[in-house]
């Protein structure tokens, strides 16, 4: 199945997400976490209506420590909005598809 989200790594971070023409999404998840494992779907199925518009990435606090680190990660999931390299936007913990949606789109919105 063909997907839109891409794995990031602390070698693809620069290209992926500093270097982005488009704001990017980053999902900082943990393959052990209950709630990262119930996002994954939905930010799946998110990422097919902001192609061209929002960069939908995932990372793993397990493997990229230092990155969530940079960001100031403390709880998972986590996503962080993110255009040319600042952050633009964040939300905290397991959202409904719905809710989640509106959360985007009113960053976006400011950007």
């Amino acid at each position: 199945m063909f997907t839109l989200v891409t794995k990031l790594t602390a070698a693809n971070f620069e290209k992926e997400v500093v270097k982005s023409g488009s704001p990017v999404i980053i999902d900082f998840y943990a393959d052990w976490c209950g709630p990262c494992r119930m996002m994954g779907p939905v930010f799946e199925e998110l990422s097919r209506g902001y192609e061209g518009k929002l960069n939908f990435l995932k990372l793993s606090v397990e493997e990229n420590p230092k990155v969530a680190d940079a960001f100031g990660v403390q709880g998972i999931p986590c996503l962080i909005i993110v255009n040319r390299g600042v952050e633009v936007g964040r939300i905290v913990g397991l959202n409904p598809k719905e809710l989640l949606k509106q959360k985007i789109d009113a960053v976006l919105g400011r950007i």
